[in-house]
C-alpha cells in the first residue's frame, strides 16, 4: 500500500489550518483598527493610514481562499487513498 495520499493531505490540512489563522487574524485586525477610530483620540490614524495595518478584508477573503485550497487538495489526498485501498 502506497503513502502518496499522505502529503496531499498534510499540505491540505496545512493551508486549512493557514486560511483559519487569516480568517481570525482578518476579523480581529478589523475589530481593533474599528475600535480605535470609535474612541476618537486621534483620527490621524484614519487619515494617514499610519501605522499601516493589513487591511482586514483582504486577510478574510485570503483565508477562505485558502480553505478552499486546503480542502480540495486534502479531497484530493483522500481520493488518493480511496483509489489506492
Amino acid at each position: 500500500m502506497s503513502a502518496y495520499w499522505v502529503i496531499p493531505v498534510a499540505i491540505g490540512v496545512a493551508i486549512l489550518l493557514l486560511g483559519i489563522g487569516l480568517i481570525i487574524w482578518g476579523v480581529k485586525e478589523g475589530s481593533n483598527y474599528y475600535d480605535s477610530l470609535i474612541n476618537g483620540f486621534d483620527l490621524r490614524e484614519f487619515f494617514s493610514r499610519w501605522p499601516p495595518r493589513p487591511e482586514a478584508g483582504a486577510l478574510i477573503t485570503g483565508g477562505w481562499i485558502a480553505i478552499a485550497v486546503g480542502i480540495i487538495i486534502g479531497a484530493v489526498g483522500g481520493l488518493i487513498f480511496w483509489l489506492n485501498k
